[in-house]
């Protein structure tokens, strides 16, 4: 992943920063708790493909 890419990309949702979890590879919200997969080297910044990072309730 591109360092200057990374710097860069912020939430869709919040417009905050995101993490990158190499071994994931994905980039996490925590403002949100959404982590966005990335494929190819490319982020995929959907929310619909976001993975939520709320435990459920129970």
């Amino acid at each position: 992943m591109d360092a200057r890419l990374l710097e860069t990309l912020v939430c869709p949702l919040c417009k905050g920063p995101l993490d990158y979890d190499k071994g994931a590879q994905e980039l996490i919200c925590k403002g949100d708790k959404l982590a966005f997969p990335i494929r190819d080297d490319i982020p995929i910044m959907w929310v619909e493909d976001a993975r939520s990072l709320q435990t459920p309730a129970s």
